[in-house]
């Protein structure tokens, strides 16, 4: 298999596609990011390989079917990496518009050009779109149980809403027009560069600030969390070794309750500032938030079987690397 692959990275300023970006430059590839740099795109977050021969950003919205059938034509594109998304649940709660604009036309977008641009190809057989996706599109787990390729859709909040019909636009693609596309849906990621109003680094930055931690509810939901290096690592074996057509569910095995992970990241940051009150102390319940599922799970069993891949990350470990990264920005 060929080791130099151009490749267009969608929202690859953002968390996991800055992230995918530079894994691909470590790797040998061509990569080309396109990003709107909305809020949540940040041209820091590529900074290590923003001099790099192989690397080149162009901002632009998916939206724009034009630019994206140039670049895939001029850069002779061999991947295309569907990370653009709006994502963060509260937001599309407040304005679900934008999440269908952006989630399921700025797919549509993707698939037609490059449906146009495959066309055209004398080689056909490298081409690969794949989508990323989330578990979230499977709506609400209860006590037992794990989301499989084949479980149903269920989602219950715009934003899982809006990256259902997505998904389900990339799988008629294929049906359809044979487009070599393949789709994963992977667990709640963390790591560096994450967005600061995920949980994650807003309970990193409220501990070191010494602000409330607001915790929906009773604390009590439930997430599986993938560390974000793993999660490339993954893309990167379904991108080389699946077959289209194919979906895969990745997860990091890490179960975990909302408020079980806050008080794992107060007792480390309880270790790095001994002198402040025990952070836990900084817990607030706050209201439910609308439509919140209880309970997401995935078993990852057919990546791991077919593919060869599992995460390596564990929680603890992660965590400790995500910390020490949010102190040196904060």
């Amino acid at each position: 298999m060929r080791r130099d692959y151009s490749i267009l990275i969608t929202g690859g300023a953002g968390f996991i596609g800055s992230c995918f970006a530079i894994d691909m430059i470590a790797r040998g590839h061509k990569v080309i990011v396109i990003d709107a740099l909305t809020y949540a795109g940040d041209l820091s977050n590529l900074a290590e390989i923003e001099k790099h021969e192989n690397y080149s950003f162009v901002k632009g919205n998916i939206n724009d079917t034009e630019l994206v059938s140039k670049l895939l034509k001029d850069n002779k594109i061999d991947w295309l990496v569907n990370f653009a998304a709006e994502s963060h649940v509260d937001n599309s709660i407040a304005s679900p518009n934008i999440f269908v604009e952006t989630n399921v036309n700025g797919t549509l977008s993707l698939l037609n050009a490059s449906l146009a641009y495959y066309k055209q190809l004398s080689h056909k057989d490298d081409f690969r779109f794949l989508h990323v996706s989330t578990d979230e599109v499977y709506g609400s787990l209860g006590p037992t149980g794990y989301f499989s390729e084949t479980s149903p859709y269920q989602p219950n909040s715009p934003y899982s809403a809006s990256k259902a019909g997505a998904d389900h636009l990339v799988r008629a693609w294929y049906e359809t027009y044979s487009l070599p596309t393949i789709i994963t849906n992977c667990s709640n990621n963390y790591g560096p560069y994450q967005h600061p109003e995920k949980l994650i680094p807003t309970i990193i930055r409220n501990c070191r600030n010494q602000t409330p931690i607001p915790v929906y509810g009773d604390g009590s939901n439930i997430r599986d969390w993938l560390y974000v290096v793993d999660h490339c690592d993954a893309i990167d074996h379904v991108i080389r070794h699946a077959k289209t057509g194919e979906t895969y569910n990745v997860g990091g095995n890490q179960e975990i309750s909302n408020l079980v992970l806050v008080k794992m990241i107060c007792q480390e940051m309880d270790k790095l500032y001994p002198g402040h009150q025990p952070h836990e102390n900084l817990i607030s319940f706050v209201t439910d938030r609308l439509g919140h599922d209880w309970r997401y799970a995935i078993n990852p069993e057919k990546i791991i079987r077919d593919l060869q891949w599992q995460p390596l990350t564990k929680l603890q470990e992660g965590l400790q690397k995500t910390i020490a990264f949010y102190l040196t920005s904060i």
